[in-house]
């Protein structure tokens, strides 16, 4: 791949992982007209965004790491210690990083840190993001536009409730809706830096692009299954969430089968 192919792959990943985050605004939108929303809509919004997460990470991460490192057996070890890995680089980001989340508490090194209660808010969001942008950038890195491009859909598309829920969260805390939609944006933009190291990383050392595919799912599953599945449990809400993930799963396949 030449040099001018190399940058226009790169472009379209840091341009693909900014559409997806700038969705979270989409999300803060509704605060326009009310201050809360039912935490049975809440959850069950959240749930979907897990299944779109997941199908996400089977369909256009793992699978296609299995089969760009080596097929068979092979790759299946190649997505497996890939998948590992990412997992534990997010466990240790979330365990040492002060952070807070907004229904489960304080987290991490620093749960009793004296930042103040947004800006742990926000580290914690950004944990949450960054292997979503990272997930987008390495998926139109790898040469398959259709899969990359369904990537980069489903993100934007989960991550509307997630924005939702930020935005309201930052009202409950007593902030104006300019410095609400200013907070909810900064979050969204956390994913084109993971986007542009992604897709650099893959299409400039094209090898490693099994083991980036498998990090990134590995990464994202960690989120799905340590932050957002018990946020929606934690009030009662877990059946509706239940049906709202298989319905986001749904979604993400028919998405990925479309344009992938």
């Amino acid at each position: 791949m030449d040099l001018a192919a190399n940058a226009n792959t790169i472009l379209l990943g840091l341009l693909a992982s900014l559409l997806a985050g700038l969705a979270t605004v989409i999300g803060a939108l509704p605060t326009l007209f009310t201050r809360s929303i039912s935490p049975r809509i809440q959850d069950g919004l959240l749930g979907m965004a897990a299944g779109v997460m997941l199908a996400a990470t089977i369909f256009s991460l793992l699978i296609p790491a299995m089969e760009y490192g080596g097929g068979g057996l092979p790759g299946a070890l190649v997505a497996a210690v890939g998948l590992f890995v990412g997992g534990a680089f997010l466990d240790l980001i979330d365990r040492y990083s002060p952070h807070q989340h907004f229904i489960k508490g304080p987290e991490g090194g620093g749960a009793t840190s004296s930042l103040q209660r947004i800006w742990l808010f926000i580290i914690a969001i950004t944990i949450h993001n960054f292997p979503e942008g990272l997930a987008v950038g390495v998926g139109v890195g790898s040469g398959d536009l259709g899969s990359g491009l369904s990537l980069a859909m489903g993100i934007g598309l989960q991550n509307i409730p997630e924005g939702m829920a930020v935005a309201l969260a930052l009202l409950s805390e007593r902030y104006a809706l300019r410095e609400v939609f200013l907070i909810t944006l900064l979050t969204g933009l956390v994913e084109p830096v993971g986007g542009l190291l992604g897709v650099a990383a893959v299409t400039l050392m094209h090898p490693i692009l099994p083991w980036a595919l498998a990090f990134a799912g590995g990464a994202m599953l960690f989120v799905i299954s340590d932050e957002i599945i018990p946020e929606t449990h934690e009030r009662g809400n877990e059946r509706t969430a239940t049906y709202m993930l298989l319905l986001g799963f749904v979604i993400m396949m028919l998405l990925d089968t479309t344009l992938g």
